[in-house]
Parts: C-alpha cells; sequence; structure tokens
C-alpha cells in the first residue's frame, strides 16, 4: 500500500522526500512507510485550508451542501470498513474485531453531525433600545488544526472532523508518526467524498517539527488535540502566539469502584472492558480497581480466572481477545514501572511479564496487581496497557477518596445494586465521563473528555458544534430618523 500526505485536493509527497518507518506491533517489522510532513508542508496545508475557508466554494456552501458531503463521506467510510480496519490493526497492533467495529459505527459520528450542519441557529435578542433589532449568528471559526494519536486513529478523526466540518471550518489532520497510515488512508475517501480543494488536508510528521509548526500556525484558529500530557504542554506553549482555542483530550487512570453489593459477573465484564480491551490503550481505561473489602477475594480469584483466559494473539486474527502494544518504548516503561512497585510493596497476582511465545512484539501479559502500599507508581501513573492496580476499602467515603486522589480525572464508575448510592457517585466522583454498572460506553451524541491532567473541553455531542464556531452579534436600526449624539454611546 502506498500512502500520501493529501494537500489542496491533491495526493503528494513530502517537500523534502523524507519518510516515516510504520512497524507492525506483532513483530516490530517495518511493514509501510508514509511521508513526513515538515514546516514546509504544514504551510501549504494551513494555507490551503485558509484559502478554502476564506475564498473558496465551501466558504459559499450552504450548510445542508456541507452536510451532504458528510453524509457521503460516513457512507464512504462504512462501505470500507473492513479495508481501513485492517490497517488500523496492522499498523497499530488493535484487534481486528474491535477496528472494523469502530469504524463501522464512526460513518454514524459522520451522519449525526451531518445532519446537524443546518441545526445550528443564533438568538433573536431582547434589549433596552427603542427602534433597535439585535441578533446573534453562529459563523465558523476558520482552520482547524486537528492532531490525532496513534490508539484510535478513525475514531479520533472523525470525532474532530465531523463537527468542524459541519459547523463550516476547514482543517489540517496530523496523523501520529507511530501508526499513521489509517488517517492518511482516510484522505482517499475525503477526495471521493467531493470535498472542494483545500477543506481536508492529512500530514503526518513528528510532534517537534510537524506538530508545533501547526499548532502555533498563525492561520490556526482552533487546536483538537489528543495525546500524551507533556505533548499537550507543548501544544499549550504553542498556541499562545496565535490565541488558538483549544481542546485537549488527554490520558487517564479511571478508578473503578466494586461494591459489595454489586453484580460480580457484570462488575468483572466492566473491569475487563476498561482496562484490557484495546491492551489498555484507552483514555478511559479503568486500571485503578477498589474493591470493597466483603468481596474482595471473591471478586478478585473471578477477575484473575477471566484475565488468565483473555486470549492474546494476532490482532488481525479475529479471535484474539488482545492484541500488543502499539510500540516497544510503550511496554518498556510498564516494565520499568511495575518492577519498582513491586520493590516498593506490589504484589503481581498473575501476568507481569512477556507472554511465552510472543518475544518479537510488544506484547504484555494482562496483568492485576495488588497495591495495598501508598505511593506506587502502577497505582498512580498512567501505564497505557492492561495493567490493574488493586486496592481495597471499606466505606463508600473512603472509595471516592481513594478514587479522587489523582492528577488524572478522565473516567471513573462504580459497579454497585444500590440505585441511591450510583446517582451520588455520578456527583462525588471527579472526571468528565462517569459510568454506572458499564464501562467504555460511547455515542456520538455524548460529550466525552477530562479534567486536570487529562485535559479540558469535550469532544463529540451537539454541544461541540458551538465549540467549533463563535456568535456574532449584529445591530439593525430600524428607524429612519438620523442617529443622536455620536459622541454617546447609545
Amino acid at each position: 500500500m502506498k500512502f500520501q500526505l493529501y494537500i489542496d485536493g491533491a495526493f503528494c509527497d513530502g517537500a523534502k522526500g523524507q519518510r516515516i518507518d510504520c512497524v507492525n506491533p506483532s513483530d516490530n517489522e517495518v511493514w509501510n512507510t508514509v511521508p513526513e510532513a515538515t514546516e514546509e508542508d504544514v504551510d501549504r496545508a494551513v494555507n490551503a485550508a485558509h484559502r478554502a475557508f476564506s475564498a473558496g466554494p465551501w466558504a459559499d456552501m450552504t450548510p445542508s451542501a456541507r452536510g451532504k458531503c458528510l453524509y457521503r463521506l460516513g457512507d464512504l467510510l462504512e462501505d470500507h470498513a473492513e479495508e481501513f480496519a485492517e490497517v488500523e490493526s496492522r499498523d497499530s497492533g488493535k484487534i481486528l474485531r474491535e477496528t472494523a467495529a469502530q469504524c463501522r459505527y464512526m460513518a454514524d459520528y459522520l451522519r449525526f453531525y451531518a445532519g446537524l450542519a443546518d441545526k445550528v441557529t443564533g438568538q433573536t435578542l431582547a434589549h433596552d433600545k427603542p427602534d433597535m433589532i439585535c441578533m446573534t449568528v453562529r459563523e465558523p471559526l476558520g482552520v482547524v488544526a486537528a492532531v490525532v494519536p496513534w490508539n484510535s486513529q478513525i475514531f479520533l478523526t472523525c470525532v474532530k472532523l465531523g463537527p468542524a466540518l459541519a459547523m463550516g471550518n476547514t482543517i489540517v489532520i496530523k496523523a501520529s508518526e507511530d501508526a499513521p497510515c489509517p488517517v492518511l488512508k482516510f484522505a482517499e475517501l475525503v477526495h471521493k467524498a467531493g470535498f472542494p480543494a483545500g477543506v481536508v488536508n492529512v500530514v503526518a510528521g513528528y510532534g517537534q517539527t510537524c506538530g508545533a509548526h501547526l499548532t502555533a500556525h498563525p492561520f490556526v484558529a482552533r487546536v483538537a488535540f489528543t495525546g500524551g500530557v507533556e505533548a499537550a504542554r507543548n501544544v499549550v506553549r504553542n498556541t499562545a502566539d496565535n490565541f488558538a482555542l483549544l481542546t485537549l483530550e488527554l490520558g487517564g487512570k479511571a478508578p473503578v469502584l466494586v461494591f459489595d453489593d454489586a453484580n460480580l459477573e457484570s462488575a468483572a465484564n466492566g473491569v475487563v472492558a476498561g482496562v484490557f480491551a484495546a491492551a489498555g490503550q484507552s483514555c478511559v481505561s479503568g486500571s485503578r480497581l477498589l474493591v470493597q473489602e466483603g468481596v474482595g477475594d471473591e471478586f478478585l480469584a473471578m477477575l484473575i480466572k477471566k484475565a488468565q483466559a483473555i486470549r492474546v494473539g494476532d490482532p488481525m486474527d479475529k479471535a484474539t481477545e488482545m492484541g500488543p502494544l502499539c510500540t516497544r518504548r510503550q511496554r518498556d516503561r510498564i516494565e520499568s514501572l511495575l518492577a519498582d512497585s513491586v520493590k516498593n510493596g506490589a504484589r503481581v497476582l498473575t501476568g507481569g511479564k512477556v507472554p511465552a511465545g510472543f518475544d518479537s512484539g510488544n506484547y504484555f501479559e494482562p496483568t492485576i496487581v495488588s497495591c495495598e502500599a501508598d505511593g506506587l507508581a502502577v497505582f498512580e501513573e498512567e501505564l497505557f496497557g492492561p495493567v490493574l492496580s488493586v486496592r481495597s476499602f471499606k466505606t463508600e467515603d473512603e472509595a471516592v477518596a481513594l478514587a479522587n486522589n489523582s492528577r488524572f480525572h478522565y473516567a471513573g464508575g462504580a459497579f454497585t445494586r444500590d440505585l441511591a448510592r450510583g446517582t451520588r457517585l455520578t456527583r462525588k466522583l471527579a472526571g468528565g465521563v462517569t459510568y454506572i454498572n458499564t464501562w467504555r460506553v460511547i455515542s456520538p451524541s455524548a460529550p466525552f473528555g477530562g479534567n486536570k491532567d487529562t485535559g479540558y473541553g469535550r469532544e463529540s455531542g451537539m454541544d461541540t458544534m458551538l465549540d467549533y464556531s463563535r456568535t456574532r452579534t449584529v445591530w439593525i436600526n430600524t428607524s429612519d430618523e438620523p442617529m443622536a449624539d455620536p459622541f454617546v454611546m447609545r
């Protein structure tokens, strides 16, 4: 497969001819290469997006016409879902059974925003000025820079592109240097869908060069970033000069509370979904488990059995339940933090090593670690891998205190049959997403995002359309009389 950058409606290589190796996480072999975008390529892409926004056909298209473009894109993605899933799984190591389902579902995301394209309205305002009409209109911001990570490329591309384009903005999408192929391939569908040149541009490159130049570009009006905390801090600095509006969707270390009245089978499945699905490489990963003492032994025995039964293997095999981590450096970091934690009192209950027969890839066993001691790295740091840290609690108040004692406030949740308790916890648990008796659920109508070190702003949902727009206030004088004293504000 050959992938290229997509700039101003045309496929091209990078200006300097440099390329990025794409490594298959299953065996760490290079399976493809893609062009590396330089600052010159970023300039071309942003300039094209700026022209399309300010002077191109896109600027004159009605909201309904923009929606039709998105409908076509959604239909194309659904038609090619299996093809995209294979590329994403090969490039990132995410299992094929999930990437295929996710690609099909992202078609619904695009249709959701296509339907909203002509639903955003302003207001006619009541006020205190005679002979005046005052109203607001919603208008797009301009060029959006969408920085997409490697862990859910098509999903995170669509949740940014959908509302941005529906609202009338143009976009430059930057794929990660790790697993960029699905995002570059997505440009093929954009081209087929018939978007005017420059409306959507797709580049791939390194954060220090391509990403830094993109997020700091003077024509960029909004940055939608998904990635790590340290990279996000650089993005915040990059936007100091262009004053771009910013959404940061970062990582997480979500707490899962299991109470003694919970349906333990359902809770165990929820915990498995939260930390072992996608090999733990999810922003809503429920990697901190808090179990009430009364059911601790029973629940952990059940959970260990489930973890040991997970089918680890080739992500391209639809029978596989957990594939490799995307990069070797992830695995090395997990091994280092786990070893340090064990020295300081953590106890590995299951897993904790590379599974037999998978030495060449970036595989790591589904791992459960008892963390009753304070200050353990595996309990406090985001690992972004299949490692579950467990502590016990006696009371609800203690559980909430343990859950909220973290820098990472993305998601949190609980399993309990007590409806009153579950309702209380939706207010008490910190974070932008709360799950009660379920986990890892998404919908185009439901916003997601975090607080503190998991970022700010929200993606998905109807209100996101407003986040990709600004209000313009319009005053209309209906009187035939001359204006009054020009030196006094009315």
